[in-house]
């Protein structure tokens, strides 16, 4: 068996009845021909994508397109947007020669002027309504913050225009407003007390003294992953209580720092393919693979890096959480950085892929080089 295989997810569901049986709403809503779109804003760790999770799993009879926004390419003009209408391109034929030319065009399929973006949303708008004929279609759009410009405008765009189409269309983000202005907005916040007291019960392995138990809920704020993730930082003696805790940290913060730890117990190698897979998450599995044997990374270290738990590999290699991914990257040093920015220009194709790998090699040198510089002019 490979290791560059997924790893399901696992653990309960804690919470959010409410917002549950309003994507229900939405869902049924859709069922019945009458589309929709919901905002879910809401800090780091506070569950936006465990709620999109279990949204897609009471989607029955629904097609699922999902789509994750990921940081390095909010350069990348479309990028996202590529990826949210790749499963529904089959209907590309069905659309109005004027539509399906300025989808070519946008995404470099054929030659031509760049269309105007308004013209864009309604050929994207025309490609969801054809796509959601054999069926219900649900789109998540999960970390929006996270999106490239022009794709998060067209993507609000044909959002707001849907109307008697079986189709749902749900984004995750972290702050509201912006290009998702004006869209219905469901906040998320932390769990109520006893629900976060029930998910940190269950996150840990003894006895759990009471004090203890409200200064982390406290410090906490309620945010699930912060209430998962502090336990593996601290020894049974401290859940038990009689001994002091870690200085306060934001939620954020103290997620961050127990990924970070967790990385950092790994071997150097694990570590390095770590990092390649956050310089950049949406990269195909195969990259990836390319780019770490480039880098002598051999399959104890995939294997460590996924008993890790940190990552699931499967078409992609996917973080348990975006902010595993920006800490690493963040805390990486400039040399390592430039190290798998070459890497993995290396390992993307120049002809199908070429400003994904122009944008690599742009980060992988230290100021002007001519060769560098040759080769992103013929982009």
């Amino acid at each position: 068996m490979s290791t560059f295989e997924a790893r399901a997810h696992s653990g309960g569901f804690v919470g959010r009845q409410r917002e549950l049986a309003e994507l229900d709403r939405l869902l049924d809503a859709a069922r019945e021909g009458q589309s929709g779109a919901l905002v879910l804003p809401g800090p780091p760790g506070v569950g936006k994508t465990a709620l999109l999770e279990r949204c897609a799993q009471r989607a029955r009879g629904f097609r699922t397109i999902w789509v994750t926004g990921v940081e390095p390419e909010r350069d990348l003009a479309f990028a996202a947007l590529q990826r949210f209408c790749s499963p529904v391109l089959d209907q590309l034929d069905q659309l109005p020669a004027p539509q399906r030319q300025a989808l070519e065009v946008t995404f470099g399929m054929s030659e031509g002027a760049a269309p105007d973006r308004f013209f864009a949303g309604l050929a994207v708008l025309g490609l969801v309504s054809k796509g959601s004929e054999p069926g219900p279609l649900l789109f998540i759009v999960d970390d929006a913050h996270w999106l490239d410009q022009a794709s998060a405008q067209i993507l609000a765009f044909v959002a707001r225009r849907l109307a008697a189409e079986p189709v749902a269309v749900l984004f995750a983000t972290r702050e509201p407003g912006g290009d998702l202005e004006g869209l219905p907005v469901l906040g998320l916040g932390g769990l109520a007390p006893e629900e976060a007291r029930q998910l940190l019960r269950s996150a840990v392995p003894g006895p759990l003294d009471d004090a203890v138990a409200g200064k982390l809920l406290a410090e906490t704020q309620g945010n699930p992953l912060a209430l998962l993730e502090l336990p593996r930082g601290l020894s049974a003696g401290r859940w038990a209580g009689g001994y002091g805790l870690p200085a306060a940290l934001s939620p954020t913060e103290q997620v961050e720092e127990s990924f970070l730890r967790r990385a950092r117990e790994l071997p150097g190698d694990s570590r390095l393919l770590l990092l390649l897979a956050a310089t950049d998450p949406a990269a195909p599995v195969e990259v990836i693979r390319a780019a770490a044997a480039a880098l002598g990374i051999g399959d104890a270290a995939v294997a460590a890096a996924v008993g890790s738990g940190l990552v699931e590999v499967g078409s992609t290699v996917r973080f348990r959480h975006p902010l595993v991914r920006s800490a690493l990257y963040r805390h990486a040093g400039v040399d390592e950085r430039r190290q798998v920015h070459r890497a993995l220009a290396a390992a993307i194709d120049p002809v199908s892929d070429a400003d994904r790998r122009a944008w690599h090699l742009g980060r992988s040198v230290a100021g002007p080089d001519d060769e560098v510089a040759a080769e992103l002019e013929q982009k």
